[in-house]
């Protein structure tokens, strides 16, 4: 992949790049697994009388088990950042099932932008600033999830040894790095 570039053109500004097939089809199978985690955790919601009477959508009133899909969908306050000691786990199911209906639909939204705009065999990607947005929060998301799964934290070496199973996965975790910081320096002001 090379570098992302912005360009003006009479239509507004593009955002470029390149990749090729193999790399496409790493990024496609990356966020449809991603894609796929989502829906998963979108079609499993708890069926709400009330939300049923009124029309709300809710979402779940619990954190997913899943780690990687925790990661994605955090609980919005931390036990130890209740100000009063209090329990917060009322609080964090009530804003899960309010918010987490509309975080997976963004989530979808910006994993489909990307497999819509990055061509299966490779090629040029060219996208709109918004498009470009959308990659951005699609690369993060998968570098939550990848990231997760492979158990990197600030102590992980930046190369692990070759008898590591988890070695060629981080490399496709810098690579996405590397991918993301690239089109945030593009972006920027």
């Amino acid at each position: 992949m090379r570098t992302w570039s912005r360009k003006n053109s009479l239509s507004g500004v593009k955002i470029r790049s390149d990749m090729d097939a193999r790399e496409a089809a790493v990024l496609r199978s990356l966020v449809g697994s991603v894609i796929g985690l989502l829906r998963d955790r979108a079609a499993d919601v708890p069926t709400d009388e009330l939300a049923a009477m009124t029309g709300l959508r809710t979402g779940h009133s619990t954190p997913p088990e899943d780690a990687a899909l925790a990661r994605l969908l955090p609980d919005f306050h931390r036990r130890d950042q209740s100000e009063d000691g209090s329990d917060t786990a009322d609080l964090n199911g009530a804003l899960r099932g309010l918010h987490e209906p509309d975080i997976i639909d963004e989530k979808l939204h910006a994993g489909s932008v990307i497999l819509d705009t990055l061509p299966a065999s490779g090629g040029k990607i060219v996208l709109t600033p918004e498009q470009a947005d959308a990659w951005l929060m699609g690369l993060n998301d998968v570098r939550l999830v990848l990231g997760t799964t492979l158990g990197i934290d600030a102590d992980t070496p930046e190369v692990l040894d070759d008898e590591d199973p988890r070695a060629p996965h981080l490399d496709v975790y810098h690579w996405l790095t590397w991918m993301q910081d690239s089109l945030v320096q593009v972006l920027a002001p």
